[in-house]
């Protein structure tokens, strides 16, 4: 079978700051549960430090192994667009991983195209938080 559709993929730089991020803190997990468009900040969190929602959708992993969820309230939102998580100057959520490291992530979007969409039709649903143990 295929590799799923990817939904959400990192730029060099945030790979780049995700691999410090890690190995100061050990395995991280990203969350995105708010923002509607272009700009918005996933927080970025030692992994089992955020607990997920039950209806919280699992977009993927980037970075390797760092699980990348959405609420799903903003998944309704999302669900037709492929988002690239990037780093940019300035200060983000004191939460999140990044802050003091005087920049923070953003996200930049795109529609899916008809064929990821078609193919997205096929694939099984995203997992939920109710899905996994964590």
């Amino acid at each position: 079978m295929d590799a799923p559709t990817r939904r959400v993929e990192l730029t060099p730089a945030a790979e780049e700051l995700v691999a410090r991020l890690t190995e100061t803190h050990g395995p991280v997990m990203f969350h995105q549960s708010g923002g509607c468009c272009d700009g918005s900040a996933p927080m970025c969190y030692p992994r089992g430090e955020f607990r997920v929602g039950g209806a919280d959708v699992l977009l993927g992993h980037v970075a390797g192994d760092a699980p990348f969820w959405m609420s799903a309230d903003q998944f309704t939102y999302w669900q037709h667009t492929h988002l690239t998580v990037d780093v940019v100057p300035g200060r983000g959520s004191g939460f999140s991983l990044e802050a003091p490291e005087g920049v923070r992530f953003l996200i930049r979007s795109r529609l899916l195209t008809d064929e990821e969409l078609a193919r997205i039709e096929a694939e099984p649903p995203l997992p939920t938080g109710a899905d996994t143990a964590g």
